[in-house]
């Protein structure tokens, strides 16, 4: 680890958690001749092994549970044309939901890699399709990329999750494997589906951190800028509990009056799963996402023995502003080195 500061059709994934299964599980007792008096006598020669209990929905191990799907991705009118690209309006489904955003195609000829973008927040009733990362989907189009910015259930034209909040937005996550599995399957010529990578800023750095625990393997290489904690509890401390949201605490407690569903609710409990190196980018005057934040996400990865980077910017804040153009520069080398 470094640490620098600077001035086919409809794709399936099958995940299956590893939590709660051990040795040979599952297995069927061997078929043939039977080899003592009990076993011709009918009666079982082993032990019945129990069902597995199922994940709660609502943690990591429920998403890995999951089988996700992705497909039929669509473009729609041209929103845009430059000398570089051409950016459409798109959508493509994610585990039965239909989801919006916007995709820019460089000129030339491809198949060039992808990246799926992942936004912070806003509010989605001012959320409009695209919004968000608008200066990254603009310069990783110019310089070579196929941008897939996703809207998220909730947001334009993507469809309504009413059990979005409560269920802590797990659900930006699906939509985000979804986005992959939609791009691999979209047997379009401009698109590379075995160089394929994320970026996430914000919330949407979280959603990354999901996405790499949840389905290793899925995508190559993966960016956040100024991610949120990699706790879920601390976030909602931060920015719900402290205005009065009493949604998350009503109904699934504190971590103190329920540990496991917290535990089991964030990413970093489930590290050892991730096989992607992961560039972090952090201002070290965020005001919105301490920088501690980043730093315990990165001893977590390192402990772990995980190909991680923190890249700390001195007194750079949420929005990157003047060390952007850097950042921007060490995120292509990132990229170029594992997707070209």
């Amino acid at each position: 680890m470094r640490f620098r500061s600077m001035a086919c059709g409809a794709a399936v994934l099958v995940l299956v958690a590893a939590v709660g299964c051990s040795g040979d599980d599952g297995d069927t007792a061997p078929t043939g001749s039977p080899t003592s008096a009990r076993a011709t006598s009918g009666t079982p020669s082993a032990t019945p092994t129990p069902t597995p209990t199922p994940a709660n929905p609502v943690s990591i191990p429920g998403l890995i549970e999951r089988e996700h799907r992705g497909s039929d991705l669509k473009l729609g009118k041209v929103r845009v044309r430059t000398g570089a690209y051409t950016q459409y309006a798109v959508t493509y489904e994610a585990n039965g939901l239909t989801i919006s955003g916007i995709m820019n195609i460089p000129r030339g000829k491809g198949p060039f890699p992808a990246l799926v973008l992942a936004h912070g927040y806003i509010d989605p009733a001012v959320y409009t399709s695209g919004r968000g990362l608008a200066r990254e989907q603009d310069l990783l189009a110019r310089n070579g990329y196929v941008v897939l910015h996703i809207d998220y259930r909730n947001h334009a034209g993507s469809d309504d999750d009413p059990d979005n909040d409560v269920n802590l937005r797990l659900g930006y996550t699906e939509d985000t494997i979804g986005a992959v599995m939609a791009l691999r399957s979209s047997g379009r010529a401009e698109i590379d589906g075995d160089r394929i990578g994320l970026l996430g800023r914000s919330m949407g750095g979280g959603v990354v951190y999901n996405t790499l625990v949840v389905a290793p393997g899925l995508v190559d290489a993966a960016v956040v800028f100024a991610p949120v904690s990699s706790r879920p509890d601390e976030n909602i401390d931060h920015f719900q509990r402290r205005d009065g949201d009493p949604l998350v605490a009503e109904t699934h407690g504190t971590p103190e009056e329920n540990p496991t569903f917290w535990k089991e609710a964030s990413p970093v409990t489930y590290v050892d799963r991730v096989t992607e190196p992961l560039l972090i980018h952090h201002g070290t005057a965020d005001e919105s996402c301490p920088i501690v934040w980043s730093e315990r996400t990165t001893a977590a990865f390192e402990k772990a023995g995980k190909d991680v980077e923190l890249v700390k910017y001195k007194g750079e804040h949420h929005t990157f502003a003047p060390q952007w153009p850097a950042s921007m520069d060490t995120t292509m080398d990132f990229f170029e080195r594992h997707l070209r």
